[in-house]
């Protein structure tokens, strides 16, 4: 059981720390706990809408790959902490900030 700390660039929604189990991503921890992030191509790693920065954890992550490094280039205010939230499977405690979800129509 790992602890996923969640915090959102928009300051209307309090932080909120939730739970996950071994290879849970954190996208599946966030929709298990009604968190809103979007992930328009189903959690495929086909888009950068489920785009999160995390900010303590990066280390316990699986190593990014060519094709999230892809779509992390196409994202909004990409920084090198950024990371897609499909693709992080959990192996330890994180904690990460969502970008505002207001700049993302669909899913």
């Amino acid at each position: 059981m790992y602890k996923v700390s969640f915090k959102f660039e928009n300051k209307d929604l309090d932080d909120k720390v939730c739970v996950g189990y071994d290879g849970d991503s954190i996208l599946d921890v966030a929709l298990d706990n009604d968190i809103e992030l979007h992930h328009n191509c189903g959690a495929v790693c086909a888009c950068s809408t489920c785009h999160v920065y995390v900010e303590q954890g990066m280390d316990t992550l699986p190593e990014i790959t060519d094709k999230e490094d892809d779509f992390i280039d196409r994202a909004i205010n990409p920084t090198l902490n950024s990371r897609l939230a499909c693709q992080c499977k959990l192996t330890a405690d994180v904690e990460v900030v969502i970008p505002d979800q207001d700049q993302f129509n669909g899913h």
